[in-house]
C-alpha cells in the first residue's frame, strides 16, 4: 500500500535511500516471502521499530527487522506467539468457535505493538511502532495490505 503522503514528508527523503536490514532464519520460499513482507512493511512504515514474520508453532521469527540491536527479538518472538496461541485456547474456551483473531494490540505508553495472523494462520506478523510516530489506524491498514497483498 503506497501512501503518496509519506513522499512529501521531510523524512521521507532521507529514508528513502536507506537500506534496511532484514535478517531471516528461514530458507527457500518461505524465507523469501517472509522477506517480501517486511520489504513492503518497511516501504509503507518507514518509521517502523520492529517488524518480523514469525512461525507460530515454534515461536522462532523467519525474518525480522529491528532499529536497535537491544531488542531480544528471539525471546519476544517466542511469547507473541504464546499470546496468539493462548488467545486461541481462549475463544475455544469462550465456545467463540465461529470467531477469528484479526489482531492484537498491546498498548504501552511510548510504542504501539500489533501482532496480525497471516492468511494461512501458521505466521503471524509482528509490528512495534512509536505511539508519537504512527497513527494505530494506518499502522493496521498498512499491515491488512502486507499480509493479503
Amino acid at each position: 500500500m503506497k501512501l503518496d503522503f509519506f513522499s512529501r514528508l521531510p523524512f521521507a527523503s532521507a529514508s528513502a535511500g536507506a537500506t534496511h536490514q532484514i535478517i531471516s532464519s528461514a530458507a527457500g520460499p518461505e524465507r523469501t516471502a517472509a522477506e517480501a513482507i517486511l520489504r513492503q512493511l518497511l516501504a509503507d512504515l518507514p518509521e517502523l521499530l520492529i517488524g518480523a514474520v514469525v512461525q507460530l508453532s515454534s515461536g522462532q521469527a523467519l525474518a525480522s527487522y529491528a532499529t536497535s540491536r537491544d531488542f531480544n527479538l528471539g525471546k519476544v518472538c517466542g511469547y507473541n506467539a504464546e499470546v496468539v496461541r493462548q488467545t486461541h485456547q481462549l475463544l475455544q474456551a469462550l465456545q467463540l468457535t465461529e470467531e477469528h483473531i484479526e489482531d492484537i494490540l498491546i498498548t504501552l505508553s511510548g510504542q504501539l505493538h500489533l501482532l496480525r495472523l497471516l492468511p494461512d494462520g501458521q505466521r503471524l506478523l509482528y509490528v512495534v511502532v512509536d505511539c508519537r510516530d504512527t497513527n494505530l489506524a494506518l499502522a493496521r491498514a498498512v499491515m491488512r495490505a502486507c499480509v493479503e497483498g
